[in-house]
């Protein structure tokens, strides 16, 4: 799960607040909603974000493995498996 707990603190360390995002740089509430929630967003976000805040992707999103993940790649590499088996 791609989490974005570090953009918020980066966010304070430049000292952009979320009302300059939306009026300044137009990101949209929208946008801002699903980050808070950590939902799926674009990756041109993710660069507007970066370019905005001068930073790189590790300064307002990290990746963190969780159960349903491992789920997900166990169901896949199992079905690779059983595929190539089949054959």
């Amino acid at each position: 799960m791609i989490v974005y707990d570090k953009l918020w603190k980066t966010l304070k360390e430049k000292n952009i607040s979320q009302y300059a995002l939306i009026h300044k740089y137009k990101i949209s509430t929208g946008q801002l909603d699903r980050l808070r929630k950590n939902d799926n967003i674009s990756t041109y976000t993710i660069n507007t974000l970066c370019t905005i805040l001068n930073c790189e992707l590790s300064d307002i999103a990290e990746f963190i493995m969780t159960d349903r993940d491992r789920e997900t790649v166990s169901k896949t590499l199992y079905d690779d498996c059983a595929g190539e088996l089949d054959s």
